[in-house]
């Protein structure tokens, strides 16, 4: 079955940065649009970024905006989240989400946590 592996979460500072990972498995990775969300304790999850991997298209969060950046590497079937410049409001469970361009398919990964704290 389709599998999607987020990695690279962890504690980190105020003003650090940390790369997350998102390596997915038995799907066509161009047919589907590439997305990070985020869910903190007591709140909803919430939109990050989203990529489309054949044309390169970006949308950000206006949150993140400046600080995050999106990108894929498609010979490796894995996108990545570049946080710079992170917040303690930043701190949430970050998922990973493959939504199919050509079908109502939706993919999530597990999560993984990322806390900013001194």
């Amino acid at each position: 079955q389709v599998q999607i592996v987020e990695s690279g979460g962890g504690l980190v500072q105020p003003g650090g940065s940390l790369r997350l990972s998102c390596a997915a498995s038995r799907l066509t990775f161009s047919d589907y649009r590439w997305g990070w969300y985020r869910q903190a304790p007591g709140k909803e999850r919430e939109f990050v970024a989203r990529i489309t991997p054949l044309s390169g298209i970006t949308t950000y969060a206006d949150s993140v905006k400046g600080r995050f950046t999106i990108s894929r590497d498609t010979a490796k079937n894995t996108v990545y989240l570049q946080m710079n410049s992170l917040k303690p409001d930043d701190t949430a469970v970050y998922y990973c989400n493959a939504d199919a361009i050509f079908s109502q398919r939706k993919y999530w990964g597990q999560g993984t946590q990322v806390t900013v704290s001194s």
